[in-house]
């Protein structure tokens, strides 16, 4: 009865180029050569969704990442070199990031560490929720790919930061470049010092050390590959301070995107009809023949009801009576929209802000906790300015479109009821009167607003700024054309006069001259000075406390897919040490080695290093020849870690290339090895193989073999007791269920028929590229709505069993 139970199969289009299984949920997510992003679930390796490439992201995935509570997915894009952080339950973008260097790995992992000081923080944390409204969702009109703040009903910031518990997103490049994101958002720490390419990182569960596998060109230039090992200690010594940092950060750093947004409503809110005045305007003077200023020419309408034959053709047949209602309802809707999120969004964005930047102010001056992590105060205290600035300067935005309203109102009134007059048409009699106040308040209007600006021709091409509004929403860093007029504002004029408030650092400074794009954009830049100073400061504190080089690559492997390759890396909790699963082909191809070192670096680990010879004597008990024996000699094509105690492996067999077995190594007895090996510290452990102690094969009855497949890769989750078997043409896909053995051989074999049957007619459609785009849109329609309910009941009653 063969071990591990099959439960699907599949052919697929597109070779797969990554795959992991998510940690909590019998999810797989794989990304194919096409740069598709596909998530299937356990049962008959149904498809729940897929995610197309999009030219806002990028086509070219080279890493995978679940975050610990499963419900998001990091992923790497190497031709745009960014991050993206995508939502798993409706396979919707949360977040973009860009990077530096292009991600070849990451690792996402929780801080498992319990102290009394994190408990009692863990427990105060986030008293904003007491003091600050909720933000308002942003309208969906908006023409943004970010999704974070798209959702209704949903806490946007929290659903992002997950648990209380921090996490860390830790990414490896080219060319030694390795970067930490708390909750895989706010980067904590950019790292120097390592050397060579990264292959694959994981940083150990008590924050201490951060184990990387680089590949580095010797002075040979032959790809060596090398383990090393970077002592965090700041980070374990920090905890409670970098986890309540790192949380503030991330608020902050998701309430700038907020502003960002909202700030792009409001220029979409902003329509190009505002400036119609202004172009015709611009027209007419153009045109006229005579010499009058077109402000004359409005108020000898105004004054004597009379218009010179080129103003009334620009009213009658320019503007028209009808045009001049649509453009009259036109401002005065765009204006109130902008208005409204001025004072529900950025206003409220805005508050937040100083709330949480005035909470860091506050962590900053207890140097003793939190200057060795970066935490300048000076420095924030430049950026809480920056925001009062911003603060200030969408207040003033909001006394223009008011005066505007009011001003465009009465003018629009009373040019109004003149059209009517010079079309003789009947005018109501509840606009017919104006008063004395009436004429006054419209002159004041055409004095100030329809002079002719030479100055304003020669930069934009027209002569008049009668729209007063979208001046403020452009991003750009030249001055405002028409900056408010504070005459008379009696504040102004009592700061002017005291000497002591003039330079106070208690007042904000107001920019008068500038458009709120460019008073964002400063606030931004000094905020992010802010942000990126502890990553500065924590990377520096990182360094080097183990490089071990062990062996270097053959060059037949170079055509091999390099996401899947050896060796492999795992973090033990419970044991605090890191272990790496490697090959040497070029030395002893049927040998499995494993290193092993502590968390934490200064810990000395016996017996770092052991190897399991591969060769397997099977006794045929059951021929004719009771004393027959077989002997079966394996090389390893892939391993992985199980769990702790268990390595799930691909084998190939050296005679036989054709002979392939999926099997579970326990380490148990490779561990106990106590046979010590002296590490030879100017040589390469390839140049020391043979005196690595060795453990024989231990197969038992975990092992399976892998009938007509040529298997390559196996991706394994033990907390789900599954395992995905990928095959060297990276299309072929077999998914096994490990706690459970297949219950008889015919089962086994119809199960097989319709698993080849059903990879059979993927081939088929996928020979049409339209047929299959169908098929995964139907099976996502159908999957995508229950997917998760039943994966929860999957996960409940295997929780139920083991309990029981």
């Amino acid at each position: 009865m063969p071990a591990f139970r099959q439960v699907g199969e599949k052919q697929l289009p597109n070779p797969v180029l990554c795959m992991a299984w998510s940690p909590k949920r019998d999810l797989i997510a794989l990304a194919n050569t096409t740069g598709e992003l596909l998530l299937h679930r356990l049962a008959s390796f149904q498809r729940v969704w897929s995610l197309p490439p999009s030219e806002y992201t990028g086509k070219e995935i080279t890493a995978l990442a679940w975050r610990p509570d499963g419900k998001i997915l990091a992923f790497s894009l190497g031709d745009t070199k960014q991050v993206v952080l995508c939502g798993v339950e409706k396979a919707e973008i949360l977040h973009v990031f860009p990077m530096q260097n292009p991600v070849t790995c990451m690792h996402w992992m929780e801080v498992m560490e319990e102290n009394s000081a994190l408990s009692s923080f863990y427990n105060s944390e986030d008293e904003s929720k007491l003091f600050l409204p909720k933000l308002p969702t942003l309208p969906k009109s908006y023409s943004t790919t970010s999704k974070i703040f798209s959702e209704e009903k949903s806490d946007e910031i929290m659903n992002l930061l997950g648990e209380v518990r921090l996490n860390i997103l830790v990414l490896g490049g080219d060319d030694g470049f390795v970067e930490l994101y708390a909750y895989g958002m706010y980067k904590i720490a950019t790292l120097t010092g390592v050397s060579g390419t990264c292959r694959s990182l994981s940083l150990s569960s008590d924050l201490k050390s951060l184990s990387v596998i680089t590949e580095v060109r010797s002075a040979d230039n032959n790809p060596e590959i090398c383990y090393i090992q970077l002592d965090t200690a700041l980070l374990s010594d920090c905890l409670p301070e970098v986890t309540r940092m790192a949380r503030k950060f991330t608020h902050i750093s998701t309430l700038l995107q907020y502003l960002h947004l909202s700030l792009t409503c409001m220029c979409e809110a902003w329509e190009d009809i505002l400036m119609q005045m202004d172009l015709r305007l611009t027209k007419f003077v153009q045109e006229k023949n005579t010499s009058t200023q077109v402000q004359d020419e409005f108020l000898e309408l105004l004054l004597w009801g009379q218009s010179s034959p080129e103003l009334q053709a620009l009213l009658m047949n320019q503007l028209t009576v009808k045009g001049l209602k649509k453009l009259g309802q036109s401002i005065e809707s765009s204006y109130s929209s902008i208005q409204k999120l001025v004072i529900s969004h950025l206003q409220s964005g805005s508050e937040a802000l100083l709330y949480h930047l005035s909470e860091v102010k506050g962590m900053s001056l207890w140097k003793q906790k939190f200057e060795p992590l970066g935490l300048d105060s000076a420095a924030i205290e430049g950026a809480i300015t920056a925001v009062g600035s911003f603060s200030l300067k969408a207040n003033e935005l909001l006394q223009v479109i008011d005066k505007s309203m009011k001003n465009f109102k009465a003018f629009f009134r009373w040019l109004y009821v003149a059209m009517l007059r010079m079309c003789e048409e009947h005018v109501p009699p509840e606009l017919n009167k104006m008063t004395q106040k009436d004429i006054a308040f419209v002159a004041d209007f055409l004095s100030e607003h329809f002079s002719q600006n030479e100055e304003l021709f020669d930069r934009k091409g027209k002569y008049f700024n009668v729209e007063r509004v979208g001046q403020y929403l452009k991003d750009e860093d030249d001055d405002l054309v028409s900056p408010p007029n504070t005459k008379g504002n009696q504040w102004l004029k009592f700061l002017q006069e005291s000497t002591h408030l003039k330079e106070s650092p208690l007042l904000f400074p107001s920019y008068p001259q500038k458009s709120l794009h460019f008073v964002k954009r400063m606030m931004e830049s000094v905020i992010e000075q802010c942000l990126q100073k502890p990553a500065e400061i924590i990377g520096k504190s990182v360094n080097q406390a183990v490089f071990l080089p062990l062996y270097t690559v053959p060059e037949s492997s170079e055509n091999t897919p390099r996401l899947f390759e050896l060796p492999s890396l795992w973090n033990d909790k419970k044991a605090k040490m890191h272990y790496v699963v490697f090959c040497m082909p070029e030395i002893s191809p049927c040998k499995l080695y494993l290193l092993r070192k502590g968390t934490d670096p200064n810990r000395h680990i016996p017996n770092s290093v052991m190897s399991i010879d591969l060769s397997h004597h099977i006794d045929n008990a059951d021929d004719d020849n009771a004393a027959a024996q077989s002997e079966y000699v394996y090389s390893c094509l892939d391993a992985r870690f199980y769990d702790d105690e268990m390595l799930t492996v691909v084998l190939q067999g050296v005679e036989d290339n054709s002979w392939h077995v999926l099997a579970q190594l326990p380490l148990a007895s490779t561990l106990s090895c106590e046979t010590e090996f002296k590490w030879e510290p100017n040589l390469r452990l390839d140049q020391q193989g043979s005196a690595i102690p060795c453990q024989g094969l231990v197969l038992g009855n975990q092992w399976r073999e892998l009938e007509s497949m040529k298997a390559q890769f196996v991706a394994v989750n033990g907390i789900r007791k599954v395992a995905c078997v990928l095959s060297a043409n990276l299309r072929h896909i077999r998914v096994f269920e490990m706690d459970v053995e297949d219950e008889d051989e015919e089962g086994a074999d119809s199960q097989n028929a319709s698993a080849d049957q059903e990879g059979l007619e993927t081939t088929m459609t996928s020979q049409g590229q339209g047929e299959e785009r169908e098929e995964a849109e139907g099976e996502a329609g159908e999957c995508g709505g229950d997917g998760f309910q039943k994966t929860e009941e999957h996960l409940e009653s295997e929780e139920a069993l083991e309990l029981s």
